[in-house]
């Protein structure tokens, strides 16, 4: 199961396997992950921050709406522009690639997953050592590896998030302030089993 929450809500909504293939699309996934990176947004900002032009950009947002991942943000849009946010959602991988229809489908938004996890990774690497000692104590980047059953691990899992969804629902109610020294901080959990034999050399 993967799961995008950017909201307070504990649980996101799933999405089905047509929701998926509108979603799996370059520049769709490229937008809603500056939402979640950086917050809402208009679709003339998304046009100038990912060279596009805002035709492409406000298209795009309305197929994504039309589907749950964007939604409105009523606090911050005019009469003149529109700012959307993104909305949270898991999805069922695993199931969804049992069809065959869907697993190309698949294959692209989990590839895509990936590469913007190691890609916002490596840009915390290169610049940590220009950050302030204070961020640098509140980062972390921990690995454990333990024989574990699969009850236990869902255990485990379910505790970790219970623990994220309270501070970040925790967060949120505080960004309604007045902005201070908050910064938006990613949060990614990975807990999966390893191959029961070692893969082969080179593979």
């Amino acid at each position: 199961m993967t799961e995008h929450n950017p909201s307070e809500r504990s649980r996101p909504s799933a999405v089905g396997s047509a929701a998926m293939k509108a979603f799996a699309h370059p520049l769709r996934m490229a937008m809603y992950q500056r939402l979640i990176d950086h917050g809402s947004a208009t679709a003339t900002t998304l046009a100038r921050q990912l060279d596009e032009s805002t035709g492409q950009t406000s298209y795009h947002l309305r197929q994504l709406a039309r589907h749950g991942f964007v939604e409105e943000d009523a606090e911050r849009g005019t009469g003149r522009e529109r700012w959307w946010k993104a909305a949270g959602f898991s999805v069922n991988a695993a199931t969804m690639a049992e069809e065959p229809a869907m697993l190309p489908v698949v294959t692209t938004y989990l590839r895509t997953q990936l590469e913007q996890r190691t890609a916002a990774l490596r840009e915390w690497y290169a610049r940590g050592r220009t950050e302030s000692a204070e961020w640098i104590a509140a980062s972390v980047d921990s690995t454990a590896t333990v024989a574990m059953t699969a009850e236990e691990a869902r255990e485990m899992v379910g505790e970790l998030e219970a623990v994220a969804d309270r501070h970040v629902t925790r967060a949120k109610e505080r960004e309604k302030g007045e902005p201070d020294s908050r910064r938006r901080v990613r949060i990614q959990l990975d807990v999966f089993p390893l191959p029961t034999e070692p893969p082969p050399p080179g593979a």
